[in-house]
């Protein structure tokens, strides 16, 4: 395997959960050093019981191997000052200080922006939150499910108005787009860096991640108006919809040049008669009679299993799609031949895998290795910096590492 591009980038991680620890599983996926700070007893992310996949898999804590996987663990005791001196000594051979934390509690242990950018000014320091640095809320705690999901908006613009209470969000959500957004601060950061010589500080918030998420809704209210918000089925545009087949299937139309195939579709469904039906013959007419039209279509799709329908629209240079279900993905063909999904082997133990995630570099998903235990690097990475065993003695004598 070539360097993966972030090759000899190390990343100091203070971070617990999901949101900012994947944005360090990604910089771990292309080649960077993660090295990741845990409390003594743990990230509480390690006993979280969740849809089969934490604690309560049997196996493999796949919730956990996602978000932290490619690093290294240590367990330093960040409140006793010869924990505190442990990771400046780490920090001191940084590259980015990844963290989590909450503004409060960054200052009472001297880690606050300002003062680690002036202690070491080439680091790029990274932080995640919940509603932003400042603000009468910034050191409010936020999970995605509140501060993406709820306060977000996404919610309510995603819940029908006639439900009694607000959909709920899928695990994680919020938190895995807004580590996106972060590993991309981070890499313009040190792109910066290599520009300018200094780092930078560089902020993503669940609250300005959902915010980007809904621009389209966000950019309507701007404007005066008011977000669409829908139940059941609105067919404004009969070719922008979903049909139901006759195995109780769906499929998804995205004709937004509904002219340009109108003609095809349907003739791909032998309804040569509707071409030239005169309320449908173009995109205003179809709209006047959007019920009449979806009333045909649904006919037609509803006649015809999904692998029928598939055969008829595989006819047409046309975006469309099945309607999968979660499982469909794993046979998929496209999912199989991009590699989106990968596997990590364990020495010693049983192998597992894992979406290989959204980014690849010269037509390759990135190699995926297994998250660390916990603190299983600390010893060695004490050695790598320079201590001596009797030193790395006399700390886990006084409980500043296991």
């Amino acid at each position: 395997m070539e360097p993966g591009a972030f090759e000899g980038v190390r990343v100091i991680e203070l971070a617990q959960w999901v949101f900012v620890p994947v944005a360090g599983a990604l910089l771990a996926d292309w080649g960077a050093d993660v090295v990741r700070i845990e409390k003594l007893e743990g990230d509480p992310y390690r006993g979280l019981a969740t849809q089969g996949i934490g604690t309560d898999s049997g196996g493999v804590n796949l919730s956990l191997a996602m978000a932290n996987r490619g690093k290294r663990s240590m367990a330093i005791d960040l409140q006793s000052e010869r924990g505190l001196a442990v990771l400046h000594d780490l920090l001191a051979a940084a590259d980015v200080f990844l963290t989590s934390l909450r503004p409060g509690a960054l200052g009472r242990l001297g880690l606050d922006a300002d003062t680690l950018t002036q202690r070491y000014p080439r680091v790029v320091y990274a932080r995640g939150h919940g509603y932003g640095v400042r603000g009468p809320d910034a050191d409010q705690p936020g999970y995605d499910a509140s501060a993406f999901w709820a306060r977000g908006g996404l919610a309510h613009v995603l819940t029908p108005p006639d439900r009694n209470y607000p959909l709920m969000q899928r695990g994680a959500m919020g938190d895995r787009n807004g580590a996106m957004a972060l590993a991309f601060g981070i890499a313009s950061g040190l792109l910066r860096r290599e520009r300018t010589g200094t780092g930078t500080v560089v902020d993503v918030s669940l609250l300005a991640t959902a915010m980007w998420t809904i621009t389209s809704d966000l950019l309507t209210v701007i404007q005066g108006g008011e977000p669409p918000r829908f139940s059941g089925r609105v067919m404004v545009n009969p070719l922008v919809g979903t049909y139901r087949t006759s195995d109780d299937r769906f499929v998804s139309l995205v004709f937004l040049e509904g002219d340009r195939y109108w003609g095809d579709l349907c003739r791909a469904l032998g309804r040569d008669d509707l071409v030239e039906d005169p309320r449908f013959v173009d995109v205003a007419v179809r709209g006047e009679h959007a019920g009449e039209c979806t009333a045909e279509l649904d006919a037609e799709f509803g006649r015809r299993t999904l692998e029928e329908c598939a055969e008829v629209l595989r006819g047409l240079d046309a975006p469309w799609a099945p309607v999968q279900r979660v499982e469909d993905l794993l046979d998929d063909p496209q999912v199989d031949a991009n590699g989106y999904v990968g596997d990590v082997e364990v020495d010693g133990g049983p192998g597992y895998r894992l979406p290989t995630g959204s980014v690849q570099f010269d037509q390759r998903p990135p190699r995926l290795r297994r998250a660390p235990e916990h603190g299983e690097h600390t010893e060695a990475v004490l050695v790598e910096l320079g201590y001596e065993w009797e030193q790395i003695a006399a700390l886990a004598d006084a409980g500043v590492i296991p």
